[in-house]
């Protein structure tokens, strides 16, 4: 029977590039194997199309600081194909790309297209077999040859030397990567928005405020960060809140989802806040509240959204206006909360945190500890990023690090 030198199952991301490097790297028969009707779907449909191949910081001990799980291995592996390898390798096969001004790095023709082109026309042109709706069932290792037989069907098989697992978040891939012998750290969504069901925000919806602060505090412990939040109609979105979600992801879900935001709307502390109040007191006394905000980044929308929320009038002058009520006014943009209800509607990245244990693979070859000869690569592992082009990375980096691996054995 036919045997292969590797089987990758999962024709993803992660999946093409170890397949495409290590037959760069004179490995002889691959087949990849994907489940679904369609290659590479993830990378299609992401960044709305585009497709946020990577991010432009450059320096791998910064670099790591985006991914709540995992930081500490991925310097190992991202020292050697970096951010900056992944631009590289994509521009020499011709795919010219841009950094915008956020650092994030798309295709110039914002089409992801672009990406999904490349490495299919890279995987024919190197001689990969590809298949899909090949869905693995199990896989045995051959007591007699030490071979991986990977089962598609009652009737179908494939044998194969080294065999590499890039499912991304399918269960499919935990199960066969636990019957091998690992540890599956619960999966749970990451990058998600946040629902909240005060009727009166919806009013909000569609407004955006530029690096605003945040903080949940849930099991004793602080979650903080910043960054651009956006207000929908479900409740709150944007780098910020995804970020937040990132970083607490296990958490929240433990809690189901229910849980206090604290938003710190400015960067001005009490009192400059109380100080630019009082100006406008002694200085525009006659002017309206609703007309003359206190931070001028918050439009007129949520501003007056806040005023309600306190019970102000906002037809009041700013002369008319009490000290319990400036009082009032300097807390909530200092320490305004919302009590989330749930995630929202969509998953933004489509994120797991969760996966293959991180103890059980080595980030210099990304091979299994437990089962020689097995490789891991991409979203099936216990990493995730921040949105940003970060998830593709550890996806285009573990990917290379193990067909570069399989290829020196």
């Amino acid at each position: 029977m036919n045997v292969f030198d590797l089987i990758v199952v999962g024709g993803g991301a992660s999946g093409f590039m170890s397949a495409v490097t290590a037959a760069e790297n004179k490995v002889g028969k691959i087949f990849i194997l994907e489940s679904s009707t369609k290659l590479l779907e993830k990378v299609r449909i992401s960044g709305g199309g585009r497709c946020n191949v990577t991010n432009a910081s450059w320096v791998p001990s910064e670099f790591i600081d985006n991914y709540p799980r995992g930081r500490k291995k991925l310097i190992e592996s991202f020292s050697r194909f970096s951010s900056g390898d992944v631009f590289e390798w994509f521009q020499e096969k011709g795919v010219k790309l841009k950094i915008e001004n956020d650092l994030r790095v798309f295709p110039i023709s914002d089409s992801s297209l672009d990406i999904v082109n490349c490495l299919k026309n890279r995987a024919e042109n190197m001689g990969i077999k590809i298949s899909i709706k090949k869905f693995v069932k199990g896989i045995e290792r051959v007591a007699s040859n030490g071979l991986f037989k990977v089962l598609v069907s009652k009737d179908e098989f494939f044998l194969t030397k080294k065999l590499l697992i890039s499912t991304g978040g399918h269960p499919s891939g935990y199960r066969l990567a636990e019957s091998l012998g690992h540890k599956i750290i619960k999966p749970v969504p990451s990058l998600f928005s946040f629902s909240c069901r005060d009727e009166k925000l919806k009013k909000c919806r569609g407004v955006a405020v530029k690096n605003v602060y945040l903080e949940i505090y849930i099991n004793n412990k602080y979650f903080k960060s910043q960054g651009d939040l956006l207000i929908t109609h479900w409740g709150f979105s944007g780098p910020g809140i995804l970020r937040l979600s990132s970083e607490a992801a296990r958490d929240l879900h433990e809690k189901k989802y229910n849980f206090k935001l604290r938003i710190r709307w400015t960067d001005l502390d009490s009192s400059e806040l109380n100080s630019r109040m009082n100006k406008f007191r002694q200085t525009n006394g006659t002017s309206n509240l609703c007309n003359l905000r206190p931070i001028p980044s918050l439009t007129k929308r949520l501003w007056v959204y806040l005023l309600n929320k306190l019970g102000i009038d906002n037809n009041k002058n700013w002369s008319e206006l009490f000290s319990t009520e400036r009082y009032k006014i300097t807390n909530i943009l200092l320490n305004d909360e919302y009590q989330i209800t749930g995630k929202g509607p969509f998953a933004d990245e489509f994120v797991i945190s969760g996966g293959v244990s991180l103890d059980e693979v080595s980030f210099k070859t990304m091979e299994s500890l437990i089962c020689k000869g097995l490789y891991f690569s991409g979203e099936v592992l216990d990493v995730d990023g921040i949105t940003g082009g970060f998830n593709f990375q550890h996806c285009w980096t573990s990917g290379w690090l193990a067909g570069k691996a399989i290829s020196n054995q």
